[in-house]
């Protein structure tokens, strides 16, 4: 039964990464369908508001996929031994959980930033804000395969 809950537990955790990565993507698609001039390095865009939903939506994802990985997880490695004396498996499943931290931090940040760039209320000027939505929605992707990853090692490491 145990195994059930984690496969379906894993897939669920990739799932809900894909769909904000996905969503993340094409929130990248909608900004770059609004008016714009840009100029070298400098832009001047309308806000999507098609662009905001989404990214705000990928964003979402990202966190309701990360609480679950470690809701599900546990949080063995936390409270473990001295980790130069913890198992193989164990430092694996902190190397994983520092990555997951990582990659959420990155993909949140980027995604947020794209998002507010869409904000109703700024229409902006300044420097080109080049595919922050999509490479926060490529990152999701990667937080995703991090955050199996940890689910696995992290049970490995319980059952030593």
């Amino acid at each position: 039964m145990g195994k059930i809950v984690g496969i379906i537990g894993c897939l669920v955790i990739i799932g809900l990464d894909t769909i904000a990565g996905v969503i993340g993507i094409r929130a990248e698609a909608a900004q770059n369908q609004v008016k714009h001039l840009r100029l070298w390095i400098f832009e001047c865009k309308e806000p999507s508001h098609e662009a905001f939903q989404l990214g705000f939506a990928a964003a979402v994802l990202l966190v309701v996929a990360h609480v679950l990985a470690h809701l599900l997880s546990g949080c063995n490695v936390c409270f473990g031994e001295d980790t130069k004396k913890a198992s193989t498996s164990r430092q694996l499943s902190l190397a994983c959980l520092l990555f997951t931290w990582i990659t959420m931090v990155g993909a949140m940040s980027l995604l947020v930033i794209g998002t507010f760039s869409n904000r109703k209320s700024r229409a902006s000027c300044g420097f080109a804000h080049h595919h922050f939505l999509s490479i926060g929605g490529i990152l999701c992707m990667v937080h995703g395969l991090f955050s199996v990853t940890y689910y696995v090692t992290a049970t490995a490491a319980h059952t030593d």
